[in-house]
């Protein structure tokens, strides 16, 4: 499984993620291309190499002629919605400012659509947050790991005048996250790169047994004297991986509906899943004054929310939607080509800690098989699962 491990022993910040990935290979320019679709008239970037404690990373910095510094969220995602960006790119963007709006929005005793935005809000960090979503998309990782993360302490200075470190919305976002000791009298986690790692990162832990294929490393502002200032991104392919390690965070979108037409109940379904759903089905339900309908119930990342909440409301007849946050556990999966005596099939393997659980052949390979031989169809499925065993 194609995995991208973070290791944040300085913590984490939107410039040092995004100039990590581009350190670890992601082409900038294409990252540039990418953001240039964001309704603004002009981005400057500078993207150097730099030296932290002998280790040379890479360092990423916006400059942008624009002096509009106070957005709500509710205009951040317009100006992104807006956009020309893939509908995959927006909908991890508007999550990850989601997250941070939730977070000043409780803090604040306000709404999330009217947090004003300060430094979060300025146009480098939207240029941070959407870079990251362009530079992970651009990956095709299948799973993202974190170490713990680190905070500092100290105080810091912000338009709200001298907080202390860390900021309270970062504290608010990083609920349910393991944190790293840290005595450095800085703000290592910024409220951009704690909203990046808890929306992107299915786990928290040590490096995963994993095939490693390149690393990168995204330079901080600061030069400490104390330690090296770098976020590590590492790329590979986990294998053996742990239960906990194939742990994903999916939303579930749901909704009761008892005046839809059989045939728009069967079209919708198949365009949910054609556009992304994980999974998506009926459930039979009573509604009120006893009337017959159905539960419509639909799995996805977080990423497709957006997209797939839009072709509920515009194909169903229902008028609101239930959202929830919930964890799914994966065996890990391998599939392959094993010979039996009546053909090659393929087999999606299951397994978990190294030991198989599960096989299941491919159904039409066995179908068109058991058709052209003139076999009973369960006789070389039993036969793939045979050979996936080892078993003549």
């Amino acid at each position: 499984m194609k995995t991208l491990y973070l290791d944040c022993p300085m913590g984490i910040s939107g410039d040092m993620f995004l100039a990590a990935l581009i350190d670890l290979g992601v082409d900038p320019e294409m990252i540039l291309k990418e953001l240039r679709k964001l309704p603004v008239d002009r981005i400057d970037v500078e993207i150097k190499k730099v030296l932290r404690h002998s280790i040379t990373g890479t360092t990423f910095k916006v400059r942008l002629a624009e002096s509009h510094h106070h957005r709500t969220f509710r205009d951040i995602k317009k100006i992104i919605d807006e956009s020309r960006l893939s509908p995959k790119v927006k909908s991890l963007s508007i999550a990850i400012f989601e997250l941070i709006a939730m977070a000043e929005g409780k803090i604040h005793g306000i709404k999330p659509s009217d947090v004003h935005f300060h430094e979060i809000g300025a146009m480098d960090s939207i240029i941070d947050i959407v870079g990251a979503a362009v530079a992970v998309d651009s990956l095709k990782v299948k799973m993202v790991i974190s170490s713990p993360i680190a905070l500092g302490t100290g105080w810091a200075k912000t338009m709200h005048g001298t907080i202390p470190v860390p900021a309270p919305a970062t504290l608010e976002i990083l609920k349910g996250v393991p944190m790293a000791a840290s005595a450095a009298p800085f703000e290592l986690t910024t409220p951009t790169g704690a909203a990046i790692v808890k929306t992107l990162a299915s786990s928290f832990g040590p490096m995963p047994s994993m095939t490693i294929e390149k690393a990168g490393y995204g330079a901080g502002k600061k030069d400490f004297k104390e330690s090296a200032n770098l976020l590590r991104a590492v790329i590979g392919t986990a294998s053996g991986a742990t239960e906990a390690q194939n742990l994903e965070k999916l939303t579930v979108l749901e909704t009761n509906i008892d005046d839809m037409s059989p045939q728009v109940a069967g079209y919708l379904l198949e365009k949910l899943l054609n556009s992304g759903a994980t999974d998506a089905f009926y459930t039979p339900v009573y509604m009120k004054k006893g009337r017959p309908g159905v539960l419509l119930t639909v799995l996805t990342s977080r990423e497709n929310k957006d997209s797939l909440l839009g072709i509920i409301f515009a194909e169903s007849t229902t008028i609101g939607v239930r959202a929830h946050e919930v964890e799914r556990h994966c065996l890990e999966r391998v599939s392959k080509k094993v010979r039996t005596p009546y053909g090659p099939v393929s087999v999606k393997v299951a397994l978990r800690d190294g030991r198989t659980v599960n096989i299941q052949p491919e159904f039409e390979d066995c179908r068109t098989i058991a058709e052209k031989k003139g076999v009973p169809l369960k006789e070389v499925m039993e036969a793939a699962k045979e050979a996936a065993r080892g078993r003549k």
